[in-house]
């Protein structure tokens, strides 16, 4: 069993570079991918814009509130020699398992979740 800490101070990190940076919807729900047809958006889909390195983060969006942060998907993508990190915005329990299904269709890709949570940790009391 692999085990990690749920640092709400991470989480604090990621809500300031989401909230500091513009989201750009570039696929409906329901659309089909222009390279891989048999890949059919589960929820909206863009990508921030704005990061700071120039590199914009991927974002899945549900039909919660838009402005909350359900979790995280890392992907490791064979093909294009990445590990990506993707945010899931407003996500239901189905969105979460679509978003899932879709991104892990392929034997190139697959992807791990990590849920929001708000423990802290001992370690973490500290915000140096």
């Amino acid at each position: 069993m692999v085990s990690y800490d749920n640092n709400a101070y991470f989480w604090q990190k990621v809500d300031t570079i989401f909230l500091s940076s513009n989201v750009n919807i570039i696929r409906h729900k329901g659309e089909v991918h222009p390279q891989f047809k048999n890949l059919v958006y589960p929820t909206e889909y863009g990508h921030l814009d704005e990061t700071g390195n120039g590199n914009p983060i991927s974002v899945y969006m549900g039909t919660k509130n838009h402005s909350e942060i359900t979790g995280l998907i890392v992907a490791a993508d064979i093909l294009q020699k990445t590990i990506d990190v993707k945010l899931l915005l407003g996500c239901t329990e189905e969105e979460v398992n679509d978003v899932l299904h879709f991104l892990n269709q392929t034997d190139f890709q697959k992807t791990v979740l990590i849920r929001r949570g708000n423990d802290m940790p001992s370690w973490g009391f500290s915000d140096n």
